[in-house]
C-alpha cells in the first residue's frame, strides 16, 4: 500500500542511496560474510553457547510491521471506550484471548500464538525505534549493537550450512543489518522484493564447463599460495570463497516459484504472501534467522481505512504461514515474532489518524519455548498505560534468545574482549517462556 507520511521521517524516505547501500550490504554479506572462521572459531570463542549448536536446529521468523502497527486495531483492542475506534474484538482459538476483528485468519491460529501486551519503550522515533527492537539495547551515539539476526546466526549456524544465517525478505522499512562486532559473515543478507540475493547466477555467457576449468585453475593456484605464503587470512577468503560457491549451487533454496501452484494461490499474489512463502521455504532449509519487512503502518491519518488494508493483506498470509509451520512440524523449533518500533497513540487526531506511541503495545510471539495461546501483562481499560507486566525492547530480545536455547546471559568473547549477548541490565520474561 502507497500513502503519504504524515510524519515526514527520513526512515520514510526511500533514496537510491538507501536502496544501493541496501544491495551492496546483501553482496558483501553473500560474498566477504559467508567466510570468516568457521564454526571451531565461533566454538572456542564462546563456550557457553557452544553445546547449544548441537541442539535441534532453532531458528527465528521475525515479521517487522515497520512505521508502527496500532496495537488497538490488532493484538490488544478496546472497543466501546473513547479510544477503542470502530473494530470489534473477537474471540480467537486461544480461550479467553480476543484480537481485532481485521485479523480473522490470524484468530485461528492463537492456540500457537501468545500476546505481550505489555511494552513500554518510552520511545516514538521510527529510527530509534527500530534500533532497539533489533538490537535489545538503547540506542547509544557512537556504539553499535548487533542485529538480533546476527546474534542468532553466530550462535546457532551449523559449521558446514552453506546458506546464510541471517537474511532479510525485504518489503519496506530499512535495508541490510549490521552484525557490529560480531563481523561481517552475519550481517544480513537482503532479498530485495524476495528476489533471490544479487550476483548469486551464473552469467548467461559463461558456460558450466568454462566455470568448472575456471575455478579448478583458482584452486590450483590457491594451494600453490598456500603451500609457500599460507596465513590466516589467505586460510579466511578461501572458505569464504568455497562457501559461496555452496550456495550459487543451492539458488534454487530462494526462487519461490518452485512451490506448489496450489500454495502459490493459497497464499495469494500479494508482496507479503509471496514473501511468507518464500520464508517457509527458507525455514525449512533451516536458516537460523529469517525477517520479512512488511509495510507502512505510519498511519497519522486515515488509520482505521489504512489498517483494514494493511492488517488484510498481513492477516492471511500470515496465518497459513502459521498454520503451515504447525502442520509440517515445524513450529517445535522455530520462533515466531511479530513486531513494530512502537505502537499507535490511543488519542485519535483530527485527521482520524494515530500517532507514535511507545508508552503501551504489543508483540505477538509462539512456535518453540514459548507458551502457546496465552497473554503476559495488561493495558488499562482505554490502552493508555500499562497496568501490569511492564516490559521493554531489552526483555523482548533475552525472551527471543532464552526461546530458542541461546543463553541470553552469556557473553560473546571477540578478540579476546567480552560482549555480552543481551543487554545485562535486562532479562527474559520467563512467565512466557516454557
Amino acid at each position: 500500500m502507497k500513502c503519504r507520511y504524515a510524519c515526514q521521517s527520513a526512515e520514510h524516505l526511500t533514496s537510491r542511496r538507501s536502496f544501493l547501500s541496501g544491495m551492496a550490504a546483501g553482496s558483501a554479506g553473500l560474498a566477504a560474510g559467508l567466510g570468516g572462521m568457521g564454526l571451531g572459531g565461533m566454538l572456542a570463542s564462546n563456550p557457553a553457547i557452544a553445546s547449544q549448536v548441537q541442539a535441534r536446529h532453532k531458528k527465528i521468523l521475525n515479521i517487522f510491521l515497520h512505521g508502527g502497527v496500532s496495537q488497538l486495531e490488532s493484538w490488544d483492542p478496546k472497543p466501546n471506550t473513547d479510544t477503542g475506534g470502530p473494530f470489534r474484538a473477537i474471540p480467537t482459538s486461544a480461550p479467553g484471548i480476543h484480537i481485532s476483528e481485521l485479523l480473522p485468519h490470524t484468530a485461528k491460529q492463537m492456540h500457537h500464538l501468545s500476546i505481550v501486551r505489555s511494552l513500554n519503550t518510552k520511545n516514538g522515533d521510527h529510527g530509534r525505534g527500530t534500533v532497539e527492537m533489533m538490537t535489545g539495547h538503547k540506542e547509544t551515539p557512537g556504539t553499535e549493537y548487533p542485529h538480533l539476526g546476527a546474534v542468532v546466526a553466530k550462535s546457532l549456524m551449523r559449521p558446514d550450512f552453506a546458506l546464510p544465517g541471517h537474511i532479510l525478505i525485504r518489503g519496506g522499512g530499512p535495508g541490510a543489518s549490521s552484525a557490529a562486532y560480531l563481523g561481517p559473515k552475519y550481517s544480513s543478507v537482503v532479498m530485495n522484493g524476495g528476489q533471490p540475493p544479487a550476483f548469486t547466477e551464473r552469467p548467461a555467457t559463461l558456460s558450466l564447463e568454462s566455470d568448472q576449468r575456471r575455478n579448478a585453475f583458482r584452486a590450483r593456484l590457491n594451494d600453490r599460495f598456500a603451500a609457500r605464503r599460507r596465513t590466516a587470512d589467505t586460510d579466511a577468503y578461501t572458505f569464504s570463497y568455497e562457501q559461496a560457491q555452496s550456495l550459487l549451487a543451492q539458488r534454487q533454496v530462494f526462487e519461490v516459484s518452485r512451490e506448489s501452484e496450489a500454495d502459490q494461490e493459497r497464499y495469494g499474489t500479494s508482496e507479503f504472501g509471496r514473501h511468507c512463502l518464500l520464508a517457509r521455504r527458507l525455514l525449512e532449509h533451516d536458516v537460523p534467522f529469517v525477517q520479512i519487512n512488511h509495510s507502512n503502518y505510519d498511519t497519522h491519518f486515515e488509520n482505521f481505512d489504512f489498517h483494514i488494508e494493511q492488517l488484510g493483506e498481513f492477516d492471511q498470509p500470515f496465518a497459513n504461514l502459521v498454520a503451515d509451520l504447525a502442520d509440517r512440524g515445524l513450529l517445535e523449533e522455530t520462533l515466531i515474532c511479530v513486531m513494530s518500533e512502537f505502537g499507535r497513540t490511543p488519542r485519535i487526531n483530527n485527521r482520524y489518524g494515530r500517532d507514535h506511541w511507545g508508552t503501551a503495545w504489543s508483540v505477538v510471539l509462539g512456535g518453540t519455548g514459548i507458551q502457546p495461546g496465552a497473554v503476559y501483562g495488561k493495558t488499562n481499560e482505554n490502552g493508555t498505560a500499562v497496568e501490569d507486566g511492564e516490559c521493554d525492547h531489552g526483555h523482548i530480545f533475552h525472551t527471543l534468545l532464552q526461546a530458542v536455547g541461546i543463553d541470553s546471559t552469556a557473553e560473546f568473547d571477540i578478540g579476546g574482549q567480552p560482549f555480552p549477548v543481551a543487554d545485562p541490565a535486562k532479562g527474559p520474561l520467563w512467565d512466557v517462556l516454557t
